[in-house]
């Protein structure tokens, strides 16, 4: 059955909210696969999770990546529907998918040949820390094209309203990556204890799952795909170059953050391993309100993708006002319980090492400062998206992600220490949020005008 929805009509809370709760649900589920991860990782020891989180490193560039052919799905599938023409939907839908796999072949490629140096350019100063980083980012590797696709079958449904479907068949992903964890890393049944390695391939045959799931599903059950041969359908020169234009401001934006990220990591790391698996579980556990603020995002980008592609202008004001309550609120829950649960929260990942504990209750309290701007300037990115305007956002992101370095550097020297870096993550990210709303704020003011009904309707 075709879950597509249409957009441009309706309560708009209603809309946003259940086509963002499926969203949400479909980021708990990349979430859990994290924390699952750690959870098991952390039995194992502190430097299983510094060297699964440094090669993470590198799947985090990877979604900088796909995050063009993603872009280009969300937004050119959500105004084609908009504008009632499916042919151009199916045209974004199968150049997406192609553009996503010869990306993600070409980078799978490099990161296998390339490994031991891209490891080293942390400077952990462990060998039993660097080469199980090494271990871990070769698996997946292997694996990689899978993550890409994955995500780019995402953002098609959810162009299309349809946000339920791939909740649902990621969630099948999770559960295969929940049981193959605790059997693959601590060696349960018939599987050796693989440690690290078998975080990577319980990930790896998650993901393969959940692709083979997308393409069963898709070829029978959405009108996108109906009739629809992607490998015979060669590359429109038209429709990539228009995915590229929606697609990488935001890549380059993600793939300048994961850089910034990379530069981080190595400057904490002069304080020893411990700090990467800090900020490895604590980003985590962060990671479950930008995650959240995210649904609404992608939802948002959908809401507005359509009505722009309709041309009613009030409708995408009051969506996006609606959108910002929500997400506000997302971000005060967040900030309390970083502040007032950071003890807990942190102990459930690593609880034998004091030291570990100590830096991590610091980090989620400087962190929780910030929560409200940050989900403000996600649901922002995700409004500026579904006007294809993608180069605000990523102005703003690369701009104050940026000043991360200097500041850290900065603020690190001085008696702050540590706790200078953590600090230098939350101020920026408050700064994005103000900057970046204000700037959505008043593009929504010089758009056009339009008469509404008090139902919501339009007049002609």
């Amino acid at each position: 059955m075709d879950r597509s929805v249409k957009l441009t009509e309706g309560n708009i809370s209603k809309a946003l909210i259940k086509l963002a709760m499926p969203i949400m649900a479909t980021s708990f589920v990349q979430v859990a696969y994290n924390m699952t991860d750690m959870i098991w990782l952390g039995r194992v020891g502190t430097n299983a999770v510094a060297a699964s989180g440094t090669a993470g490193f590198f799947t985090w560039f990877a979604s900088a990546l796909f995050m063009i052919p993603k872009i280009g799905a969300e937004v050119g599938v959500a105004q084609s529907y908009g504008r009632e023409d499916m042919e151009s939907a199916r045209k974004f839908a199968a150049n997406t998918l192609k553009l996503s796999a010869v990306i993600a072949l070409i980078y799978s490629l490099i990161l296998i040949i390339f490994r031991h140096q891209l490891i080293g350019f942390f400077k952990l100063g462990d060998t039993l820390v660097i080469n199980m980083a090494i271990d871990y980012l070769l698996i997946v590797s292997f694996g990689l094209i899978f993550y890409f696709i994955n995500p780019v079958f995402s953002g098609i449904f959810n162009g299309s309203g349809d946000s339920t479907t791939p909740f649902k068949i990621n969630s099948v992903g999770l559960i295969t990556n929940i049981i193959l964890d605790p059997l693959m890393i601590m060696g349960i049944g018939p599987f050796p204890q693989m440690g690290v390695k078998g975080a990577a391939w319980a990930t790896v045959i998650a993901q393969f799952m959940v692709t083979t799931i997308f393409v069963l599903v898709s070829s029978k059950k959405n009108k996108l795909f109906k009739d629809l041969n992607i490998l015979k359908i060669p590359f429109d020169k038209e429709c990539v170059k228009t995915i590229f234009k929606l697609g990488l401001p935001s890549s380059v934006q993600q793939g300048i953050f994961a850089g910034i990220g990379m530069i981080l990591a190595r400057i904490i790391a002069q304080w020893g391993p411990t700090p990467v698996a800090v900020q490895k579980v604590g980003n985590q556990i962060e990671s479950i309100s930008w995650m959240t603020a995210g649904g609404f995002s992608t939802a948002i980008s959908a809401f507005v993708g359509q009505n722009y592609g309709a041309d009613k202008w009030d409708r995408i004001r009051e969506g996006y006002k609606r959108g910002l309550q929500i997400v506000g609120a997302i971000g005060l829950f967040s900030t309390i319980l970083l502040i007032f649960g950071a003890n807990p929260l942190f102990r459930f990942f690593i609880p034998d090492d004091l030291e570990a504990l100590r830096i991590g209750v610091k980090y989620l309290r400087i962190l929780g400062v910030g929560e409200i701007l940050m989900t403000f300037e996600i649901a922002s990115r995700g409004a500026f998206n579904g006007l294809g305007k993608t180069i605000p956002p990523s102005v703003v992101g690369i701009a104050f992600n940026a000043l991360r370095i200097p500041m850290a550097l900065t603020l690190s020297s001085t008696s702050l220490g540590l706790n200078g870096i953590w600090w230098s993550i939350s101020i920026s990210s408050m700064l994005k949020g103000l900057v970046l709303t204000t700037w959505y704020i008043t593009v929504l003011r010089k758009g056009p005008k339009m008469n509404s009904q008090p139902d919501g309707s339009f007049r002609s």
